[in-house]
Order: structure tokens, then C-alpha cells, then sequence
């Protein structure tokens, strides 16, 4: 089998794949890309069994084959060659490879095609569309509060519920939760699953946020399977039960603080180089129209404050965040204000921007650090 592409495009068709394989692999075929030719189309696949992504791109050809192609080793020559045509030829008897450019020739070992993972295709599965940017935005406004705990699986994804009249995204890890809604995506079915991490990282990395681009969605109780542009990523979802969230957002918050989002944001970040490295807590004390920052280190004998002018409303308080988190929800939001909401200095804190975006709404909850009064 021979066929001829161009280097550019074969190698961006293979950067958002390189990214499934992982660095400890299970079986040492998944270390590889399977490379498969039909009727001058070149498929391209990669895997890890919980994730497989593909892509296809034309190429000149006039023969049918396949062949497992070693992946680092093609890319990083693809990366050193210039922009030209280059020739594969591939012996499917012994699976080698011959790579040939304008100036050189380059031979490799590929593996039996038939060795590697099958594609897996969805049955009897549920469809749902929604826009890139859309998708995009709800992943990066949300990932950054995924839990790590292995221990609880269902806090270290990103919870989709499909509704009728919008679509949620919730992630947590228990001391942090965001809630993002966008009204412009609807579902025919009330539905839910959580999707790993690793996915939404890929999908991040390659969704197209550009020319108002749709992403169609196809799942059922195991997997899922996302299909843009001329790339498909099929994952399997985490199979189990979501917490409870909506019990954990409080109603009655009638202390709210209304400050510039940036001018917080930088305070934020110099008072906190003064906070105790295991807690990174940080004292909110409000009184009137006036905002107090500060932090310490006892164990250094450090510490540090700002004063900021704001508008609240309510009882004149004093509670303790952890700033890594705060500093993570403030720089993910976009408004020029954000307003905190607060009852008592042991209650979570909910945090939204000042004016919400169009067809989207957004909720960040924030766990405090109880301060001894």
C-alpha cells in the first residue's frame, strides 16, 4: 500500500489524537495509531480503551490497506520535516514502513493492524446537538473544579443534565462546586451522565470555536460519542450517581458584596503570598462599604492586607476563604463585577458575576475556611 500526503495537514490531523495515548499504557499496541486507507480517504485512530479518537483526511492513493503506525516516532519526524508531499509505503506482510520526503528516506516498524482496538460504535443511544463554542465554554468555565479523588469517581467528572429547556454543567469537589447553565442548547430528553476529564481536556483542545460549528452528541448508558468537523471521540462515562447538588446551593443568602472583579482579583493575589501554604486562607472582613483582606503565615511570622471599596448589603461579617480557590473562580469569570452572596462566616459563599451572559447563567460555591472568632 502507497499513498502521498502532505506533512502540515497530516500532522494536524494527528496532534489532537496524540493526546489519548497515554504515558503508562496498558498494552503496548495502544502506543501506536492505526493508520487505515479506503477508496483514497486515510482514517487515522488512537486509543487508551477508555477514550478513542479518529480522524480522516484525503490522500492520494490508489490502493486499500492498514497498518499500526508507531505514534511518537512519526510525529516527531513530521514535526522536523518542512511543508511538502511525502510518500508511505507499507508492506502489510511484515508491517514496515517507509516514509519518503523530497531529500530522505526513513524506515520504521509498524504492528498488525488487526492487533489494534476496534473502534467502538454506539447502539441504541440517545442524540443531542449543541454548538462548539458553546460546549468550549461550558468546559472551561467549569474543569477547574473537577475533583482528584479517586475514591469518589463521581466528583472527578463533569455532570451533563439535558433538560427541555436548557442544559446544565456541575462539577465538584466538595469544597467547591460550579453551576453553568445555557438556555440556547435544549434537549428532547430529560437525561444525565458524567463525562471523565480526560475527555473534556481533549475535547477543549480540538473543538472548533469558529464558524458557528455544532457538535453532535450520540450516548447511552455506557458511552458517549462526540462527532465534529472531520474528528469523532468516543469515552466511556463514569458510571456513577452524581451528588445532590442543588441541596447544596444555599437559598437564604442575604449578606451580598458587590465588588470590581479585576481590582478583588489583584488584591487577592498579593495578600495571598502571605497566606499559610496548607490552608491558604484569607479573612473577608466587611464592614459598611468597606472590604478587608487579609492573611498570615504564623510559621514565618508574615502577613499582609488591603483595603478595598465596595456596595454590600447586610450585617457587617468576617469569614475565611481559601484564595487558590477563589483566585481559580475569579479568573475564570469574565464580568466586570462580581457579587458574593453570604449568610453566616461557617455557610458556603455563592459567587456570580455582576451581569449575566446572554442564553448562559453561571453559579460558583464556595466552602469556607472557619475562622476562629
Amino acid at each position: 500500500m502507497k499513498f502521498i500526503v502532505n506533512t502540515a495537514t497530516l500532522l494536524r490531523h494527528l496532534k489532537p489524537l496524540t493526546g489519548v495515548i497515554g504515558n503508562k499504557v496498558v498494552i503496548p499496541i495502544l502506543e501506536y495509531l492505526h493508520f487505515s486507507v479506503e477508496d483514497g480517504v486515510l482514517t487515522i485512530t488512537s486509543t487508551d480503551l477508555e477514550v478513542t479518537m479518529r480522524t480522516s483526511l484525503k490522500v492520494e492513493s490508489r490502493e486499500n490497506g492498514q497498518v499500526a503506525v508507531p505514534s511518537k516516532i512519526v510525529q516527531e519526524i513530521l514535526n522536523e520535516l518542512p511543508d511538502q508531499p511525502i510518500t508511505f509505503t507499507i508492506n502489510e506482510g511484515n508491517n514496515t514502513i517507509e516514509i519518503s520526503s523530497d531529500n530522505g528516506k526513513y524506515k520504521l516498524a509498524g504492528e498488525n493492524a488487526g492487533d489494534f482496538p476496534p473502534f467502538p460504535f454506539i447502539e441504541g443511544g440517545s442524540h443531542f446537538g449543541i454548538k462548539a463554542d458553546v460546549l468550549a465554554n461550558a468546559i472551561t468555565s467549569t474543569s477547574f473544579s473537577i475533583g482528584t479523588d479517586e475514591l469518589r469517581p463521581s466528583m472527578t467528572g463533569l455532570y451533563v443534565q439535558l433538560m427541555n429547556d436548557e442544559v446544565r454543567f456541575v462539577s465538584t469537589d466538595g469544597n467547591k462546586l460550579v453551576l453553568f447553565k445555557r438556555t440556547d442548547a435544549k434537549s428532547e430528553n430529560n437525561d444525565s451522565f458524567i463525562l471523565p476529564k480526560k475527555t473534556l481536556t481533549l475535547l477543549k483542545n480540538s473543538l472548533p470555536t469558529e464558524n458557528n460549528s455544532e457538535v453532535k452528541l450520540e450516548y447511552n448508558k455506557q458511552n458517549a460519542h462526540f462527532s465534529f468537523g472531520d474528528l469523532q471521540l468516543v469515552c466511556r462515562l463514569i458510571d456513577e450517581r452524581f451528588p445532590d447538588y442543588q441541596s447544596a446551593i444555599p437559598t437564604d443568602t442575604p449578606n451580598k458584596l458587590t465588588v470590581p472583579r479585576t481590582e478583588l482579583l489583584s488584591s487577592l493575589r498579593r495578600v495571598a503570598i502571605f497566606a499559610n501554604k496548607s490552608t491558604n486562607q484569607v479573612r473577608f472582613k466587611i464592614t459598611g462599604n468597606e472590604l478587608l483582606l487579609a492573611a498570615q503565615d504564623m510559621d514565618y511570622s508574615s502577613e499582609g492586607q488591603e483595603r478595598i471599596s465596595c456596595d454590600y448589603v447586610g450585617n457587617d461579617m468576617e469569614i475565611g476563604f481559601n484564595a487558590r480557590f477563589l483566585l481559580d473562580m475569579l479568573s475564570t469569570l469574565t464580568a466586570d463585577d462580581v457579587i458574593l452572596s453570604m449568610s453566616e462566616y461557617n455557610r458556603p459563599g455563592v459567587l456570580r458575576p455582576g451581569k449575566q451572559s446572554d442564553n448562559s447563567e453561571i453559579l460558583m460555591l464556595l466552602m469556607p475556611i472557619v475562622i476562629n472568632m
